[in-house]
């Protein structure tokens, strides 16, 4: 069979369309990872944070995820069987995961804006639930994040001086988490403040709350980039199968002049 040079750019087309489908299903495990990342992070700082709203973008990219990997499917199978209704069902589910991914950004930028307002209510509250005890979920936090981020008290180490637990404990010291990690001996004590933190963790849990926020932004925009290129390339496809004769005749397996 001879392959005439409209024919061969419709074999281009439909490569380069199977290859955005590939890129897609990559696609599709790397935003179910960033989604699972989210909830696995949240977990670790939600006594900061008490709007459990700020996760429904992570849930929506999981959800775009999984269908993505349908989506990967169906485009695959439409564009190696030269079906126009397949491609076209490809076209419309690459439209409808394009406007969730949109939705996904704006909701994104909304709840990376609430952030500081969300932690500045709450952290004062989790700070004076603390009791030093490793059963405590409040304690277990504020220990992690402390030595996570290496900070201390909310502003610095003095505003363990108002907490509840330095009340009632009366030895003049901060919880060990306070201490640098690389000293040994550190006992807590506001008598060696050169011992401890001296970064206060309210600033440094909004901004690791508001990257996690830019994470999902700037996948969900990588990934509708993507699904454009795809709509683009399907759409082309449909339209060669619609109006070039080469292009049926390709299918037919018959020459074209």
């Amino acid at each position: 069979m001879v392959v005439t040079s409209s024919q061969r750019q419709c074999l281009f087309q439909k490569h380069q369309l199977l290859n955005i489908v590939e890129k897609q299903n990559a696609a599709a495990g790397i935003l179910c990872y960033v989604g699972a990342y989210v909830f696995i992070t949240y977990d670790d700082y939600d006594h900061f944070f008490e709007d459990v709203y700020t996760l429904i973008p992570a849930v929506i990219i999981i959800a775009v995820g999984t269908l993505l990997f349908i989506i990967g499917l169906i485009g695959c199978c439409a564009t190696i069987r030269e079906s126009r209704c397949g491609l076209a069902t490809f076209v419309i589910i690459l439209l409808l995961v394009f406007v969730t991914e949109v939705v996904v950004v704006v909701l994104g930028y909304i709840y990376r804006a609430k952030v500081e307002d969300e932690v500045d209510h709450r952290i004062q509250k989790v700070y004076n639930r603390y009791n030093g005890t490793n059963p405590d979920a409040a304690s277990r936090a504020i220990d992690y994040v402390q030595r996570q981020l290496r900070c201390c008290g909310i502003h610095n180490y003095s505003d363990w001086e108002n907490t509840i637990w330095f009340k009632q404990t009366k030895n003049n010291s901060v919880p060990l988490s306070c201490c640098k990690a690389a000293l040994s001996n550190c006992t807590g004590s506001l008598t060696r403040p050169m011992d401890l933190y001296s970064e206060g963790c309210e600033a440094l849990v909004v901004k690791k709350l508001q990257e996690i926020m830019m994470y999902i932004i700037w996948a969900a925009l990588a990934f509708a980039a993507i699904q454009l290129l795809g709509m683009l390339c399907a759409c082309i496809v449909l339209c060669r199968r619609s109006r070039d004769p080469a292009y049926e005749l390709l299918i037919a397996g018959g020459t074209y002049a």
